[in-house]
């Protein structure tokens, strides 16, 4: 089984999240949170900045630890044939724009930065990783988890 460690942003402002689509392996595209892996040695605290502003082109802050999930997707549903399974640990935090213009990232697997309205996002192709880190922001559990997101429909790992 694959491990991956990654750290995740949710930033509400003005009842728009900022989401990035991306791109998948087979050319499909995803809406999901900016964020991404954890590198060797790096603190998730500091990988969702580096994150957001690869992705966006925004400079965020840390304003809170929202939560952390952990999936795991099987391997006849991961997107590169004859993967194992795969168990992924999603840090999620709240974050604040600070500066910057928003754009795609250059050369990366992020198509496009977008602001979106809360409302709109039940109707879009999507990473289950979103739900989840809308469910943490609205409802601030104590534990910091929240139910797993079930996949299927317009809901995607």
């Amino acid at each position: 089984m694959d491990l991956r460690l990654a750290a995740y942003a949710v930033c509400i402002e003005d009842g728009r999240v900022l989401l990035a689509r991306a791109v998948r392996p087979d050319g499909g595209r995803t809406w999901t949170l900016p964020g991404g892996r954890v590198e060797h040695t790096e603190d998730p605290f500091d990988a969702v900045v580096r994150e957001v502003g690869e992705e966006t082109g925004l400079d965020t802050v840390v304003e809170r630890l929202l939560g952390v999930d952990s999936r795991t997707v099987p391997a006849a549903e991961r997107r590169v044939p004859g993967s194992p399974a795969l168990q992924n640990v999603g840090v999620f935090y709240r974050v604040r724009v600070t500066g910057g213009r928003l754009r795609p990232e250059p050369n990366g697997d992020t198509a496009e930065p977008a602001w979106t309205p809360l409302s709109e996002v039940p109707g879009l192709v999507r990473s289950s990783l979103l739900d989840t880190g809308l469910a943490l922001a609205r409802t601030a559990p104590a534990t910091g988890h929240v139910p797993p997101v079930p996949v299927g429909g317009l809901i995607q790992h």
